[in-house]
């Protein structure tokens, strides 16, 4: 692969940043507003919860951009990407398909499964394929597919955040990748990006900085809870869907339930409870310490910037003195 994808991506981009798709918290805006302030905005396709409102996403998200676009020519809009489950178990899998064939967005995110059959389809309209991976093995079999890129899905991640150290694993999918290499787990503040750059990413995946966001559609009290918490108060548990995730414990303890039985979901029964993953028993990545406010996300990316310049400056400026 050449570089020209990733060349081109990064002159449409102001931040070599994806705000990554989020179960329930993703929507129009905060794809339209992230695009707008130069980042990659994107969502999950079954956020939308039937195929007629997701058409309806899609016609906005597409027809604001491209009037931002016309408004503003030489403003960097970014382009907006979507995430699609291509698991068996997606019933609405070809549908949203035929979804992605008419409104063309310029990335399309797999997850969980092997994205061969969306590869031909998305690059036919000239469009991006990358697939999110959290072992090694599902990196060789995602790279074998032709895709555009990967998302190293690393340890302490948001969500179905994987185990995999985020040094090891960008090493060892390197020896064997050569494509647009995406990495995510604790990437928080503009220091961070500046590191997953450090490390060979070309781009940070970042989700949990963008809950608590104005734009999000998190529930207030979800977002309080990201300000409010720490590090400590993420656990790591496959209790409550059957795969591991990262999520809040203080929803956890709401919800009526004792964080230190769910270490295995041998150990806890949740089925006495009506407390649902995503729903009720939120999700957030180890970085949540550094997130302190709720703020409209034109801001968040200003700070991003303004803290990977300085960084970077400094990086510069420490390297010219040890010479």
């Amino acid at each position: 692969m050449t570089n020209a994808k990733l060349d081109l991506l990064l002159d449409n981009t102001r931040l070599p940043v994806i705000c990554a798709p989020m179960f329930l918290v993703s929507g129009t805006e905060l794809v339209i507003e992230a695009c707008k302030s130069g980042i990659i905005g994107s969502f999950p396709l079954l956020n939308a919860r039937t195929g007629e409102i997701l058409e309806g996403w899609m016609k906005q998200i597409k027809r604001d951009l491209e009037e931002a676009q016309t408004l503003n020519p030489n403003k960097i809009i970014a382009p907006w990407a979507v995430n699609l489950n291509v698991h068996k178990s997606n019933k609405r899998y070809e549908a949203d398909l035929e979804l992605i064939k008419q409104y063309k967005p310029p990335i399309v995110i797999t997850s969980l499964g092997k994205p061969e059959a969306i590869v031909s389809i998305v690059h036919e309209y000239g469009g991006l394929v990358f697939a999110d991976v959290a072992t090694l093995a599902h990196a060789k079999k995602a790279a074998e597919t032709g895709v555009d890129g990967l998302v190293l899905v690393c340890n302490g991640a948001g969500g179905h955040g994987g185990t995999i150290n985020p040094i090891a694993f960008i090493g060892a999918v390197k020896k064997f990748w050569n494509g647009i290499t995406l990495l995510s787990g604790c990437i928080t503040n503009g220091q961070d990006i500046l590191a997953a750059k450090a490390l060979g990413a070309d781009f940070a995946y970042m989700g949990t900085r963008f809950i608590a966001t104005e734009e999000s559609n998190a529930k207030e009290e979800y977002q309080k809870m990201v300000t409010d918490s720490t590090v400590e108060d993420i656990i790591y548990t496959d209790a409550f869907s059957g795969v591991n995730a990262n999520y809040l414990v203080p929803s956890i303890k709401k919800a009526g339930l004792d964080p230190k039985r769910l270490k295995s979901k041998e150990t806890v029964d949740v089925s006495h409870s009506d407390a649902k993953a995503w729903k009720d028993i939120w999700s957030a990545g180890q970085g949540v310490g550094m997130i302190e406010e709720i703020l409209p996300i034109a801001q968040i990316v200003n700070e991003l910037e303004e803290e990977y310049e300085k960084a970077l400056s400094t990086l510069i400026s420490t390297k010219k003195i040890q010479c």
